[in-house]
């Protein structure tokens, strides 16, 4: 349970000083639990998405994206469960009158313990905690709380409250007047998911999808999480990928498996430590869920989740057809063998894969960030840097004339030119080139390119590797293949 919090505020702290994330409101006094991605930030995020985009797309033959609305009929949310079902159990503190998500409170207890050496006691308690979920068992759950004596860290007290139910979703009223009778109550969507089912037939028909396919989708969902913490891990407003694929009811336990492997190896393609890596599998199950995991990530605050894989069963599918009174069916001609006939009319069962774009964005900077120690006998050095992969690092070539001189800035702004329509390029002429290198290892730059007096003799460069900070002497010419053959 290894917990880095220091390792944690710093990558806090460097995302507001070099432009990737900002709080939101700030010059207010900020918004708790929201926040704003700045120059860098926006660009490493959308890279994120654009990678997983073309996974999930362009790079497979049965699978299509589409961008459903946020706002959606609330009769979607009744069918697919979360007016109902949608909670998380609270608990209050009757002196501070400070509110708590249960789990995290019993989370941030074990925490506590396994800092100071518990192991044991931690993991128990972190295993009683799972199996009263899964049971609802809350007054088993106070109880737990009780006899491991959980203060509350605002009073110090253990003057708890009853656990009850608190629903996650954000309602709102759609309309020009409140009370007219064409108004009613909209929820903000708690996910991308509903959006995907209830357009499945139209994306089947139009795109004359053939089962096994999967349907794409990124954007925005909200929460309202009872207490929201640990900077973007958790937000009330945060955007998620996810992919629904409808299969043949009876194949879906391989294709489970199949997604979970994928997955996986999705993430590891970007060179990231598998041993930083770890499945989890549900023991509380999601009201629609067959089985359920969780891949995890060792993050400075310990292994959280970044990614779900959910066999779903027919049961969405099955709701909205119910609930809207339209068939959602798919005719499969496709022969039975053990019939020897068509497996024709049935609801398809659904395998998701569903990843938060916030969260995967905190993987990469916790993977990436890097505080290393350059020093020698003689003279004190160090430097930050990120080690991003280079397909996602914001800035991919930084283009660097030794003085703002000489035709120097002139040559650098040819070859800047050249590039910026193959790939995010930067120029800085201001400060020493040791000071341009720092701030381009900051932001996660993978190349330098610095245009001297040489430049004009022999039409070459130094170009220099972020990651070793080797550097070496290229044509001009070279510049665009050398980036790009990294990406």
């Amino acid at each position: 349970m290894a917990n880095d919090s220091n390792k944690f505020q710093a990558i806090i702290s460097h995302c507001k000083e070099y432009g990737f994330i900002f709080p939101s409101s700030e010059i207010y006094d900020g918004l708790q639990a929201v926040y704003d991605y700045g120059q860098m930030g926006s660009e490493l995020k959308k890279n994120i998405k654009d990678y997983w985009w073309k996974s999930m797309t362009q790079l497979q033959d049965n699978i299509v994206g589409i961008d459903a609305a946020i706002f959606m009929h609330p009769t979607v949310w009744k069918a697919s469960g979360h007016i109902d079902n949608f909670n998380d159990p609270m608990i209050d503190n009757k002196d501070s009158n400070k509110r708590y998500r249960v789990d995290h409170l019993i989370e941030g207890f074990a925490e506590e313990q396994s800092a100071m050496g518990n192991e044991q006691l931690a993991n128990d308690v972190l295993a009683t905690m799972e199996v009263m979920l899964a049971k609802d068992d809350f007054a088993g759950l106070k109880k737990l709380i009780e006899d491991n004596n959980i203060k509350c860290a605002i009073s110090g007290t253990r003057n708890w409250s009853d656990i009850r139910q608190f629903n996650l979703m954000f309602s709102t009223q759609i309309g020009s007047v409140a009370g007219e009778e064409e108004n009613s109550i909209v929820y903000l969507r708690p996910e991308t998911a509903q959006g995907i089912f209830v357009n499945f037939l139209n994306v089947q028909k139009t795109g004359r999808m053939k089962i096994p396919f999967g349907i794409a989708q990124t954007g925005k969902a909200f929460r309202n999480e009872i207490v929201a913490r640990q900077f973007i891990f958790r937000m009330r407003e945060f955007e998620q990928m996810e992919m629904q694929f409808f299969v043949r009811p009876g194949t879906e336990g391989e294709w489970y498996q199949y997604w979970k492997k994928t997955r996986l190896e999705w993430h590891l393609s970007l060179g990231f430590d598998p041993a930083k890596f770890r499945y989890h599998d549900h023991l509380k199950l999601a009201h629609y869920a067959k089985e359920a995991c969780d891949i995890e990530f060792e993050f400075p605050i310990g292994f959280k989740e970044v990614e779900g894989i959910h066999s779903r069963t027919d049961f969405d599918l099955k709701q909205h057809q119910e609930f809207s009174k339209k068939k959602l069916q798919y005719f499969d001609n496709d022969i039975d063998p053990v019939t020897g006939k068509p497996f024709g009319n049935y609801i398809p069962y659904v395998v998701e894969t569903s990843i938060g774009l916030d969260r995967m964005f905190l993987l990469v900077m916790s993977s990436a960030y890097e505080e290393q120690d350059l020093g020698t006998a003689e003279r004190a050095d160090s430097r930050v840097v990120l080690k991003l992969p280079n397909q996602l690092a914001p800035v991919k070539l930084a283009i660097l004339p030794l003085v703002k001189k000489d035709g120097l800035p002139e040559i650098a702004k040819k070859i800047m030119d050249d590039c910026r329509s193959s790939f995010r390029c930067f120029y800085e002429e201001k400060d020493t080139i040791g000071k341009r290198y720092r701030r381009m290892d900051a932001i996660g730059t993978p190349f330098c390119v610095t245009v001297d007096q040489q430049t004009k003799e022999d039409n070459t460069v130094t170009i220099r590797h972020r990651d070793s900070m080797e550097q070496e002497r290229v044509g001009i010419e070279k510049i665009k293949e050398i980036v790009q053959a990294s990406l």
